[in-house]
């Protein structure tokens, strides 16, 4: 028997030629997943998916991984993938499931969610970094794939913007930390507050860096949360929204209006 010949895509060919020749293999359907909020020690891990069309359809301007864009071209982008996608979903998970579950665990089920979400059911799955399995579908774990291939970038796009919208929000409920600038990640700002004013219910308890500010240290990782700093119920947020415009929230909460992120050019992770 004859195998077909090999596939060889080039990281010079542009951002759509993986999903180009995947498409020539057949797959019509390829969905991207990523996640935001890896690196951050409070607010929520959010993880995105996105199928774009075939050929020009699915094209989008701007289209970038989303670290390397600024706020405002983000919302650009991020508008322009829920316009144009086949489909697409956002998963969100908060500090206490993080805390509870592992940060490992938490996002490769944040991803495989989101992907199952999908009101098309993707004929290959492309993720960002490491393997996702349980998918139902062929995959492949493509390193920095926010960069190499544009489901993957749409992907990370629905998941930054949407958890810094949730962190601008979380600035107004936990002021003095600086949420809505930094979005959680460990800053110079970020850690002389978490210093001065020790960790909020939004802080992830696991991190070396908020036990420490909480005198916490010495506790094992999942155990280090107190009981009052858990939310309410403590049952992971989970809300999504396909391309049809549905949307809901697991925990019973209503959808929430999105709050606008300003203009800023520093990108996810650095000091601002």
């Amino acid at each position: 028997m004859l195998t077909p010949p090999r596939t060889v895509v080039r990281r010079e060919a542009g951002l759509y030629a993986i999903e180009q020749a995947l498409h020539r293999r057949g797959f019509r359907y390829v969905a991207g997943a990523d996640e935001a909020g890896r690196g951050a020690c409070a607010g929520p891990l959010v993880a995105g998916a996105a199928i774009l069309p075939e050929g020009k359809r699915g094209e989008i301007e701007e289209l970038a991984d989303s670290k390397l864009l600024t706020p405002a071209a983000r919302e650009r982008v991020y508008e322009q993938v829920v316009k144009r996608a086949l489909a697409w979903s956002v998963v969100i998970i908060p500090a206490t499931e993080v805390d509870a579950r592992g940060l490992h665990v938490c996002n490769l089920a944040a991803m495989r969610r989101a992907l199952a979400l999908l009101s098309t059911p993707p004929e290959y799955v492309l993720t960002d970094g490491f393997p996702v399995d349980g998918l139902g579908a062929p995959g492949l774990a493509v390193w920095k794939g926010d960069r190499v291939a544009a489901c993957v970038a749409a992907a990370s796009v629905l998941a930054k913007v949407t958890r810094d919208r949730l962190m601008v929000e979380l600035d107004g409920k936990f002021p003095g930390y600086g949420f809505a600038v930094h979005k959680g990640y460990i800053t110079e700002e970020h850690s002389t507050a978490l210093t001065e004013r020790g960790p909020c219910a939004e802080h992830r308890f696991s991190y070396v860096n908020v036990a420490a500010a909480s005198g916490r240290g010495n506790r094992p990782p999942r155990a280090r949360r107190p009981a009052s700093a858990a939310a309410p119920g403590a049952e992971p947020l989970m809300l999504w929204a396909d391309s049809e415009g549905t949307v809901g929230v697991a925990s019973g909460e209503q959808p929430r209006p999105p709050v606008p992120v300003g203009e800023d050019e520093a990108m996810e992770g650095e000091k601002r």
